[in-house]
């Protein structure tokens, strides 16, 4: 059984900055891409950024032009998202996910069908 744990959230002023974390447990991490969504009230959940097995690739948002940084520790299960110079639009629970298949990276991945698991979410407020 998969499961996916956020942490990190919290409340925090605008240009501030945030680390989440999402601990996984249940298989082999090292196999899966992971991803990060958001979703803010009133408004679908929408992709934050993904990284492959390795680490070694990554996706971002367009509208998130170096603020956010995706990483992992493959050896702790767990992968990050540093969020700085944090706006107001950027409140929301956020979530990560993960796949059922192994070893598979591509454009899709900014889809959130694409993903078979996900945390219960860790709320993200920014104060203006």
């Amino acid at each position: 059984q998969v499961q996916l744990v956020e942490s990190g959230g919290g409340l925090v002023q605008a240009g501030g900055s945030l680390r989440l974390s999402c601990a996984a447990s249940g298989r082999t991490f090292s196999s899966y891409a992971m991803g990060w969504f958001r979703q803010a009230p009133g408004k679908e959940r929408e992709f934050v950024a993904a990284i492959s097995w390795s680490g070694a690739n990554t996706y971002y948002a367009d509208s998130l032009p170096g603020r956010f940084t995706i990483s992992r520790d493959n050896a702790k299960m767990t992968v990050y998202l540093q969020m700085n110079s944090l706006k107001p639009e950027d409140t929301a629970v956020y979530y990560c996910a993960t796949r059922s298949a192994p070893y598979y990276w591509g454009y899709e991945l900014r889809r959130d069908s694409m993903y078979n698991y996900w945390g219960q979410g860790t709320q993200v407020t920014v104060s203006s």
